[in-house]
Parts: C-alpha cells; sequence; structure tokens
C-alpha cells in the first residue's frame, strides 16, 4: 500500500490550504473527505448559470495581503462588496448600522442627532455592567436598533432568549455614523468569478483525494497510510465523545430555482423580526452581479431560505457555542490532543472555533510552516 508523508482529513478551505502547501514543499499528501465533494462549507454548484453558494453565503474579505495574493493564486475575484438589508416585519433598513439605518428609523440626517439619540437611549436604560446579551446590546446601541435589528435575529440564531443568552457573544456592535454600508470594513473584498469549488479544486490539483470516505469508522487503516495526520473534523468525535459532545447551532437550508429575474433585488436580506420562521434570504445570482460568467444576464434566479436550529449529532454543525460549559468541555479534548504525537487538529471544527475563510486560512498556512520545511 502506498505511504504518504501527510494524511489530511477533510478537503474543507484548511484541508485543502495545508495540502497544497505541503505538496508544493516536496510532501506526498492524501485527502480524504467524508462528503461526496470537496470545498467544505464553502462548496458551490452551477445551477442554470447560477453559482449557488449550497452551505450559505461566502463572501471573501480580509486586511491580510498574505492570504488575499494567495488564494488569487488559485482564483480570479470579481468586486462584489456586501451590503446586506435587513427586514423587520416589512421595514427595510440598512446594515450594518449606519446613518442610513438612523435615518430610517428617526428621520435624522445629522450624524451627531442620531448619536445623541442612541446616547439619551443608552442612558436611559442606566446599564452599567451588562449581566447578558440583552442588556450589553442596549448598552451598546440602545433600545430601538435592539429590538428592531438585533433581538428577533439573535434569538433565531442562538434558539434562546437574548436575556438567557451570555453578553460575551455580542462584544462590540458597530455603529457608523456615515453614509458607508459596506459591511465589512475589509481592504480586500470580492467572490470568485467561477465559484469556490472550482477554486478548491486548483489548491488540490494534483493531490490524491478520496470522496466519501469516513476517516472515523477507518481511522487505524488510514492513519496507517501516512506518517502524520491533519484533521479537520470534529474534535470531540475523533475522542468517540469520551467527555460527551460539544454544542453547536446548525442551519437548514431551503432552495428555490425562480422563474422571474429577481426575487428580492439584493444578494443577503436578515429577518431580523421574531415572528418570520428563517433568519435570512440569499439570492444568489447578486453575488456575481446578476450575470453568468460569461457576463450575460441571468433570466432566472435562485434563493436559500436559512433556518438557525439547534444541532444533534449525526447532522452537520456550524457554529460552536462558545459558553462557558464548552469552554471548558473544549480544554478537556484538547489537553488530549496536546498528548498526540502524529496527529494536528485545524480548522472550525478541530479547533472548536468559529473562522472566517481569510483566518483559516491564515491558520492553514501557518500550521504548514511550522510542519513543512522545504524539501529540496
Amino acid at each position: 500500500m502506498s505511504r504518504y508523508d501527510y494524511l489530511v482529513v477533510g478537503a474543507g478551505l484548511f484541508g485543502a490550504v495545508f495540502a497544497q502547501q505541503a505538496k508544493e514543499k516536496g510532501y506526498s499528501v492524501l485527502v480524504v473527505e467524508k462528503r461526496p465533494h470537496i470545498a467544505g462549507n464553502v462548496y458551490t454548484e452551477n445551477v442554470e448559470g447560477i453559482t449557488v453558494h449550497k452551505y450559505g453565503a461566502h463572501i471573501f474579505h480580509t486586511n491580510d495581503q498574505e492570504v488575499w495574493e494567495y488564494v488569487n493564486r488559485f482564483a480570479s475575484f470579481n468586486d462584489f462588496v456586501n451590503r446586506p438589508i435587513a427586514n423587520y416585519q416589512g421595514e427595510l433598513y440598512s446594515l450594518p448600522f449606519n446613518m442610513y439605518t438612523f435615518e430610517k428609523m428617526w428621520g435624522v440626517s445629522d450624524p451627531e442627532q442620531a448619536r445623541q439619540k442612541i446616547r439619551e437611549q443608552i442612558e436611559h436604560e442606566g446599564i452599567t455592567t451588562p449581566e447578558n446579551l440583552e442588556q450589553q446590546a442596549i448598552s451598546l446601541v440602545g433600545r430601538d436598533v435592539y429590538e428592531k435589528l438585533v433581538k428577533g435575529y439573535t434569538e433565531k440564531q442562538w434558539g434562546r432568549p437574548c436575556c438567557e443568552l451570555p453578553g460575551f457573544i455580542i462584544k462590540r456592535l458597530p455603529l457608523r455614523f456615515t453614509y458607508d454600508n459596506n459591511y465589512f470594513n475589509a481592504v480586500y473584498q470580492g467572490i470568485p468569478k467561477s465559484g469556490y469549488t472550482r477554486m478548491v479544486e486548483n489548491m488540490l490539483e494534483g493531490i490524491e483525494v478520496r470522496l466519501g470516505v469516513d476517516y472515523l469508522a477507518h481511522k487505524q487503516e488510514l492513519e496507517g497510510l501516512a506518517d502524520r495526520v491533519i484533521y479537520t473534523g470534529p474534535i470531540d468525535a475523533y475522542y468517540d465523545y469520551c467527555y460527551g459532545p460539544l454544542s453547536y447551532r446548525s442551519v437548514r437550508f431551503e432552495e428555490q430555482l425562480l422563474d422571474m429575474e429577481s426575487y428580492q433585488g439584493n444578494a443577503v436580506v436578515n429577518y431580523t423580526d421574531s415572528q418570520t420562521p428563517w433568519t435570512r434570504i440569499i439570492e444568489h445570482k447578486f453575488f456575481t452581479h446578476g450575470l453568468d460568467e460569461q457576463g450575460k444576464a441571468l433570466p432566472r434566479t435562485v434563493i436559500s431560505k436559512e433556518y438557525s436550529s439547534e444541532w444533534h449529532p449525526g447532522e452537520e454543525p456550524y457554529y460552536p457555542i462558545n459558553d462557558q460549559k464548552n469552554s471548558q468541555l473544549l480544554q478537556k479534548y484538547q489537553a488530549l490532543a496536546q498528548n498526540q504525537t502524529r496527529v494536528w487538529f485545524g480548522g472550525r471544527l478541530g479547533q472548536y472555533k468559529y473562522y472566517d475563510m481569510d483566518t483559516v486560512i491564515a491558520s492553514a498556512l501557518a500550521m504548514s510552516r511550522a510542519l513543512c520545511k522545504e524539501r529540496i
């Protein structure tokens, strides 16, 4: 049987970046992936010329020039800028919170008037030491913004009342007293013109990839093929949940192909009231300005409604719940991981950490530098 220098478990961003870097430095690599496709949660599919983000919207943004230059080796990016809209019971507001938001909410056009309105509301609440997420949010943005644009969305996202959620989930809520509705304050931003799947394919070019392989079900056999293992699956699953499962929030997607030119006129619309069951609707064609790869207008559209839900073992985990209970549980698993001599844990699931795409890539690059010395 073939032997490899590295077995990479998972063909998502972390695994693909590490595998590419290891191969580039002269190491032999085998990648195994449980799903029937590569690219993990950034996986995209072409549906009637529309690049559809099958596991939710992924908009690349970064201030890290090294990461930006790295991804541009494998994909050409467009100039998409994320300007989401919030729908609160039919009222539409600009996100992130900026002067367009405040003008719609209070009829103010002067930044100082908006500042004063928020200061008055914060002072009226008199919260000095926030004890939960609700108090934390109100102490940052006031009652009006919280009630219309934070409360309902957050409670749907986490499945719990804001007054029962820890305040540290919202460390800060940025307020912009300008007419700037660019959601990400990043130097570099965009989406691969040919989709993320093509980008990951290019990263994995020349590397053996086996799809539909459940690593945990064949751990002993697979680990015998390589000297070192880079594991990007759930850290608690690797240890057979010996201390109990870590908690996540999951997401369900309801996708529709519609025979119309446009459904909502924007790529991302968040539904911030508690009555609407979904958290947001994505209209995928607007990530590419309504055009296909040849620059032609797309006559139909695809939307995805996202529903947040409690995660159960066997389902796809999305968002780690980094509360005190799970942080203590994670420390136990990390203590076990530190005793591993040939297995390294990486990525969102392996490190039980929410990552933006640029930070997961930076993390994979850093691990590859530490483990893969240049071979001549």
